[in-house]
């Protein structure tokens, strides 16, 4: 079953590892939803749903014909995240009473493993980084766009709606954008007399939701991006998570804090935060981006 990496986290006796998780999910929307499918291996070979299958009426006596689904068979690899955080012993030894400086070195390492996935998991593009995964940009099919426009328009509610409805077996689980496209949202909703609405989530921030369905922001969504004669488009994403739908994937234990110990060249020790992660979409029916989104 998957987990997401807060669930996760509950399992670890590790306390570092879960304030690492929590620090990494406290600043990430899609972290703190997108649940993580187990592997062993380097790799997971799945079949990738592209249509359904089709039901029709018969006579009696008539012939029936076989209709199944189409699938493509994709592999999506493990791919290594990480980065050493290393803490001086001097300062470890003198400075700690006002503040535990490993803890804070290690979480300022985690942030930096989460702004590495929340790009990635956007842009990411395994053809020109053989060491990333491809991101839900280049896992959305064409069938699954929308377009505001040959040249890009003004976000507008109908459009907001196509993409919800190209999402199919369900709401979508999470809208994507950019702070720019939110503040167009959030002009959209007070000019037609309403408000997005809000509440908490289980961090303690505040959260939007269009149609029930929650807002999370991505800084790596980018509002330069060309369409026809603009090059002041952006984009937005929605998307449906689950083991059926989009899932991440990850080795086994997840993601780790490992205590490489003492360095040879100087006196500081090492801790290693150390991911091994990927990305799977087995139904292209479960993501979707509206495309040319301009101020």
């Amino acid at each position: 079953m998957p987990l997401t990496l807060v669930e996760a986290s509950k399992l670890s006796n590790d306390t570092l590892v879960a304030g690492v998780i929590e620090t990494i999910a406290t600043e990430s929307p899609v972290l703190q939803r997108l649940p993580f499918v187990e592997i062993v291996g380097n790799g997971l070979t799945y079949n990738r749903q592209n249509t359904g299958p089709n039901a029709a009426f018969y006579d009696v006596g008539d012939t029936w014909s076989e209709d199944t689904p189409t699938f493509t068979q994709v592999t999506a690899n493990l791919k290594i995240l990480g980065g050493d955080a290393d803490v001086d012993n001097f300062l470890k030894s003198t400075r700690s009473n006002i503040q535990d400086l490993e803890a804070a070195v290690v979480q300022l390492k985690a942030r930096a493993v989460q702004v590495l996935f929340d790009d990635t998991f956007v842009n990411g593009n395994e053809s020109t980084n053989a060491k990333s995964f491809d991101g839900i940009d280049r896992l959305c099919v064409a069938g699954q766009t929308v377009s505001m426009g040959t040249n890009g328009a003004t976000l507008s509610l109908d459009k907001l709606d196509e993409l919800i409805d190209k999402v199919r077996g369900g709401k979508p689980d999470l809208i994507l954008m950019s702070r720019r496209s939110r503040r167009s949202l959030n002009l959209l909703a007070r000019t037609v007399g309403t408000f997005l609405e809000a509440d908490r989530d289980e961090f303690g921030g505040m959260l939007q939701f269009y149609d029930g369905i929650p807002i999370g922001i991505n800084d790596y969504v980018s509002d330069a991006k060309t369409q026809g004669t603009s090059n002041d488009c952006s984009t937005i994403y929605a998307m449906q998570f689950g083991e059926g739908a989009l899932s991440g994937l990850t080795g086994a234990g997840g993601l780790t804090v490992e205590r490489v110990g003492s360095l040879e060249t100087k006196d500081a020790s090492r801790v290693r935060v150390k991911w091994y992660a990927g990305l799977a979409l087995f139904n292209t029916l479960k993501v979707a981006k509206l495309t040319g989104v301009r101020p």
